[in-house]
């Protein structure tokens, strides 16, 4: 397997993850399946596989530091290098009006949509550097764009909401920081768009596989490809 191409996806045992999973698999990569509910992540995998996809399932808590150590560990004894990484684990949290939000109810989105994507991260850095052409995708939102919520013309100028959004705000920064902190290692974050998943109650115009052109597209750029940016699947996105 060393010469395989190998990628994790956090997140991955339905919407934006396995169809994102399925896609880099059909590339002829080795896929890990990362996935917290271990009867689903198995199901999910199994089903890739009978579909004749290399893919693997791990077992993958991202609010977890024990769950992310013993899925290093489990992948490192399988590749000797991580080629991509794609953050893609997240949940929408909290939908109580701003002037009603307190700081606990950002507390579930932030550890789950901030803190692990850094968690992740930083666990498999030494995997990610041992590849030649390492690769961190940040599953980010539009709506985290401040330029986006600021247009009174835009869609997401109209959902008020402290946790979700800001989260996705502050994702943005992280990927920019270790763009320029890492520069050995490709980071970028991905906006979906307006995709029919679990996380908006599947009311998305989008497909999961419009939803994850740009996280594909992100996963699979060469050396001279982008780092530091924002992107959908039309092109670059305003901070």
């Amino acid at each position: 397997m060393s010469n395989e191409t190998t990628a994790l996806v956090t997140g991955a045992n339905k919407g934006l993850g396995r169809e994102t999973v399925r896609r880099l698999a059909e590339l002829g990569w080795h896929v890990f399946l990362g996935a917290r509910d271990v009867d689903r992540g198995k199901a999910t995998a199994f089903e890739l596989v009978e579909q004749g996809l290399d893919v693997e399932f791990v077992q993958l808590d991202v609010t977890s530091i024990e769950s992310i150590d013993s899925a290093v560990a489990t992948i490192a004894q399988r590749i000797p290098h991580l080629d991509v990484l794609v953050n893609n684990a997240g949940i929408g949290g909290s939908r109580v009006p701003p002037a009603e939000t307190v700081a606990a109810d950002l507390r579930n989105v932030y550890e789950t949509n901030v803190f692990a994507p850094i968690e992740v991260t930083h666990a498999f850095l030494p995997l990610l550097r041992a590849a030649a052409n390492p690769r961190v995708v940040m599953v980010s939102s539009g709506i985290g764009s401040l330029t986006i919520t600021s247009d009174p013309s835009r869609l997401e100028s109209q959902i008020h909401g402290l946790g979700y959004p800001s989260s996705k705000t502050a994702l943005n920064m992280i990927t920019s920081q270790y763009s320029r902190a890492v520069p050995e290692i490709k980071f970028n974050a991905a906006d979906p768009g307006y995709t029919a998943t679990d996380l908006n109650g599947n009311s998305g115009h989008q497909t999961v596989t419009e939803g994850t052109d740009v996280i594909v597209r992100l996963a699979t750029i060469d050396t001279d490809g982008p780092t530091g940016g924002f992107f959908n699947r039309l092109g670059a996105v305003p901070w």
